[in-house]
């Protein structure tokens, strides 16, 4: 906005001295397996309630944004490990806060260490793998890319989203300038998302709306009604943000500024919208780029665009819903770092253009 870039070989008899090393192996197996056995069988003698057979092939999947405290649950429920066994090793490897969402290929009564380092890491996926969706994108970059990275096309996913079979509780109508697939932008969390075997289109997407529903539930309203915005609105805004922050600490002060130029009846003038109209642009957004005709268009339309035009990030959400306290209408790019000037006069504004310039961060 305002100056701103949107920015084995065949087996063989072997030597003696091999044929003692297999034989020890096997010694070895069968020993922990025996181990494993009596484990088992002295903890039915006792009416332990883990009662459970090790080395169990077992599947498990841990949904983006799970807690930890779900994500222990759920592989106590699988038998891998104990609930407290397992809180003990993630607080002790100080990892409690990294285990990853995925499906993986684990086994029942495992060493609760070897399960946090897999989750820790992200390693010993099942087959099937995983997606990331990224902030920012848009709903024709997201379709692009599971089209690309996983085993269905973007047609079925497309038939999905308008069939109806999964929806949101932001939803917007179908319009003249909002169509089926249009009107889910923004509706899909960017997070890492398991796909596994047994998924399919609506699965995968009702992943992503589900991961949305339950962000939207944490966070603050608040401000809304002093704000003058619906929930919709601030999604809308905390993609213009998402797109145009370079910095976090920035994320509040661009709200403002969007904020205030809508309460003060000022067209928003960011560049991100004309890029979203345009679909890309080949460098800096030009001023012919300027005069595209498009709802999305924040130099020729008043208010917001009809939609988001990305995905949004919990930061840039909270930050729409909880704007700086300023009265900055203006901001550009300052520093090649991402971050801002932000000034409340234009004149102030072109004195920071100067400067951009001066400095080498803006042509």
């Amino acid at each position: 906005m305002l100056d701103q870039q949107p920015t084995n070989s065949p087996e063989t008899q072997g030597t003696p001295s091999k044929r003692w090393l297999v034989i020890a192996g096997v010694v070895v197996v069968g020993a922990l397996v025996l181990f494993g056995a009596a484990r088992f069988t002295a903890r039915l003698v006792a009416g332990d309630p883990w009662a459970v057979e090790p080395g169990v092939p077992v599947e498990v999947t841990i949904a983006p944004g799970s807690s930890a405290s779900t994500i222990y649950r759920i592989l106590d429920d699988a038998r891998v490990a104990r609930v407290s066994e397992l809180r003990d090793a993630a607080r002790g490897a100080g990892v409690e806060d990294q285990l990853q969402a995925g499906t993986y290929a684990l086994t029942t009564d495992m060493d609760p260490d070897a399960v946090v380092r897999i989750l820790a890491t992200g390693s010993s996926q099942a087959a099937g793998g995983a997606f990331t969706l990224v902030e920012g994108w848009t709903i024709s970059r997201i379709l692009d890319e599971l089209d690309a990275q996983t085993p269905f096309t973007r047609q079925e996913y497309e038939a999905v989203l308008v069939s109806g079979a999964v929806t949101s509780p932001l939803l917007p109508p179908v319009s003249d300038v909002v169509d089926g697939i249009t009107r889910w932008e923004g509706l899909l969390y960017p997070a890492r998302y398991p796909i596994g075997p047994a998924d399919t289109p609506e699965t995968v997407i009702r992943q992503m709306t589900t991961e949305m529903n339950r962000r939207l539930d944490d966070v603050d309203w608040s401000r809304l009604d002093s704000l003058s915005i619906s929930r919709y609105e601030a999604l809308i805004i905390g993609s213009l943000i998402e797109r145009e922050a370079g910095i976090d600490e920035d994320r509040p002060l661009i709200s403002s500024v969007i904020h205030n130029r809508l309460a003060d009846g000022m067209r928003l003038q960011i560049d991100a919208t004309v890029v979203y109209a345009l679909g890309q642009v080949n460098g800096r957004v030009t001023a012919e780029d300027l005069q595209i005709e498009s709802a999305y268009n924040t130099y020729k339309i008043d208010g917001l665009p009809p939609t988001p035009i990305g995905t949004v990030s919990m930061a840039s959400l909270t930050a729409a819903v909880n704007p700086e306290f300023s009265d900055y209408l203006f901001y550009v790019l300052a520093n090649e770092d991402g971050s801002h000037a932000f000034a409340r006069t234009y004149e102030e504004h072109q004195e920071n253009v100067r400067a951009a310039k001066e400095a080498g961060v803006l042509p």
